[in-house]
């Protein structure tokens, strides 16, 4: 599958640039293939430097107001300077790693309702960048991820929505200046001490970690509460654990030592 984008770098009669990906789909901790052709224009121009940086959506909180932002997470540099006469075609071809921390974006064939992942190729001339626009990227979960994800759904749990917010998960060995959170309905079984349910994935060379917060629904003299519960995921065992039972276990416990029952 490839996966093409045109931009005019530097004005009319610049340098044009192509990125062609050989595949936009990938996983976290994989990478991403492809070319990047820089076209010279009307006139020779001296190129500083090809990079490509992958971008999402992050989601942030400044006091008490909260706004979204495009934020580069991981870059790399694809040349250093060269000369481009007019009309040369420069061909540079890439393997870019995708780090491990990276939001997933699909889940089942479907995208994630409210994330945003893009490859954006930067060229630099004489001290004057043009990012272009976002090359969109599909990021697909880790099979550890996937058992996760699958055992929600067989416990009923339906997706609501995700998004990235900027920060930090405590307890966490994290790397990124932010994280994802899938948001998920409460089951009619679950529904009746469980507001939403929240899963984030925070994934190492090593092991998958799993945080779950769990929106408790209020009562009319209580106030609702949130509780948290975490636990890492070895890659090598993930196919003998009942996912279900043990996602099971942990809500109800969680929610009995709170005073509700399911």
């Amino acid at each position: 599958m490839v996966f093409k984008r045109m931009m005019r770098a530097l004005g009319v009669g610049g340098p044009s640039v192509e990125t062609v990906l050989t595949n936009p789909n990938c996983r976290p901790g994989g990478y991403l293939e492809g070319h990047v052709q820089v076209i010279g224009g009307e006139h020779a121009v001296d190129i500083e430097y090809v990079a490509l940086g992958l971008v999402t959506r992050v989601e942030v909180e400044s006091g008490d107001s909260e706004y979204n932002t495009n934020q580069e997470f991981h870059r790399q540099r694809l040349t250093g300077a060269f000369k481009l006469d007019p009309g040369q075609r420069h061909d540079i071809p890439f393997r870019f790693d995708v780090p491990w921390e990276t939001p997933i974006t699909e889940v089942y064939g479907q995208h994630l309702h409210g994330m945003t992942m893009g490859l954006a190729t930067e060229l630099e001339v004489a001290r004057a960048v043009d990012k272009g626009d976002l090359d969109a990227v599909a990021v697909h979960p880790l099979p550890a991820q996937e058992r996760i994800l699958e055992a929600l759904q067989r416990l009923g749990f339906r997706f609501s929505k995700a998004d990235v917010e900027r920060g930090s998960v405590y307890g966490t060995h994290q790397t990124l200046p932010f994280y994802q959170e899938i948001e998920f309905y409460p089951p009619p079984a679950y529904a009746g001490g469980i507001n939403q349910l929240e899963v984030t994935f925070i994934a190492t060379p090593q092991v998958l970690q799993v945080i779950l917060e769990i929106d408790k629904r209020g009562g009319i003299f209580t106030e609702g509460h949130d509780a948290f519960g975490r636990f890492d995921v070895d890659y090598h065992t993930v196919d003998q654990v009942d996912w279900a039972g043990q996602l099971d276990g942990w809500l109800r416990q969680s929610a009995q030592r709170r005073g509700l029952f399911f």
